[in-house]
């Protein structure tokens, strides 16, 4: 996907991993608007952001978006062991240091959440703000779907993966032109209504560009990612936002991050799905641009 008045570029970092990255501002010219800094989730995609990117930019903010080590555009080593959310944070570290860039806002979704989460836990002094998007920080292996299946199947399709590694990465490639893995994801982790089909089939042609070794260790990243006792040590002023209607990660867990970060704030969006910044787009965006800007004049 690609935003008007948007260059991309690349940096690599010190393993040799060339991190892909957008924005809409002259690092050597940076002026001082604040700057936007986008996480998306577990093999999802910029697409995620796709009513927020070009919103923000158009209101003026600096706008950063990148892709994870071993995703799209960004390269990847021999291990994937290296695919860590330490390895995830430096990675962005490096990148905002190389444009110049000393604070921002940070807004995760979903697996983002951890990444965002990562990053204040490290650079607490470079993170203004934060917006926490239907995260959990609870193992998703024992609350998705608001059920343990996860922790069964995952050992299964794994087993799968490295019995008949052919057939599996042809099936995981090709799920964007399978009907009943369209219909699962829209129903599953969307407002049907709000969100076109095609967008569902973007999503799965896109992850079918990443390996099922990125999923799988993503998810062992998350499990064994002990943020929660973490929580109470970051003062980072953060929206903590979801839907009522999540069905991937149940609403309790916003009440958790909410309850456990000393300063936060909690907005649950009506009939919002597990996505509701592209379900309710424009409620999203007006409740993180008042957000933004009381947090953009209190650091002025």
């Amino acid at each position: 996907m690609e935003f008007e008045n948007f260059k991309e570029g690349k940096i690599n970092t010190p393993d040799g991993i060339g991190i892909s990255y957008g924005l809409n501002f002259d690092p050597l010219n940076l002026n001082d608007r604040p700057i936007l800094v986008f996480n998306y989730g577990l093999v999802c995609n910029i697409a995620h952001w796709k009513y927020q990117i070009p919103y923000f930019a158009n209101l003026g903010f600096n706008v950063v978006y990148h892709d994870y080590r071993f995703h799209f555009k960004s390269s990847s080593t021999d291990s994937i062991h290296d695919l860590t959310f330490s390895n995830i944070s430096k990675d962005m570290k490096l990148l905002l240091d190389s444009l110049g860039v000393k604070k921002a806002f940070h807004i995760g979704h979903s697996m983002g959440v951890n990444t965002t989460l990562e990053y204040a836990k490290e650079y607490p002094d470079d993170v203004l703000a934060m917006v926490l998007i239907s995260g959990t920080v609870l193992p998703p292996q024992d609350i998705l779907f608001d059920s343990n299946w996860m922790e069964i199947l995952q050992p299964i399709l794994e087993t799968l993966n490295q019995k008949y590694p052919v057939l599996y990465k042809n099936i995981w490639k090709t799920g964007h032109l399978n009907p009943i893995a369209r219909h699962l994801i829209h129903k599953g982790g969307f407002n049907t209504k709000k969100v076109p089909r095609e967008f569902i089939e973007y999503y799965l042609r896109k992850i079918g560009e990443l390996s099922p070794e990125v999923f799988f260790q993503l998810l062992k990243e998350m499990k064994n990612h002990k943020i929660i006792s973490q929580l109470e040590y970051i003062k980072t002023p953060t929206l903590v936002m979801g839907g009522d209607k999540d069905q991937v990660i149940p609403n309790f867990l916003q009440n958790i991050l909410n309850d456990s970060l000393p300063n936060s704030s909690l907005y649950i969006i009506k009939d919002g799905s597990h996505v509701p910044q592209v379900d309710f787009h424009e409620t999203v965006n007006e409740r993180i641009e008042i957000f933004l800007d009381n947090h953009s004049r209190l650091n002025t």
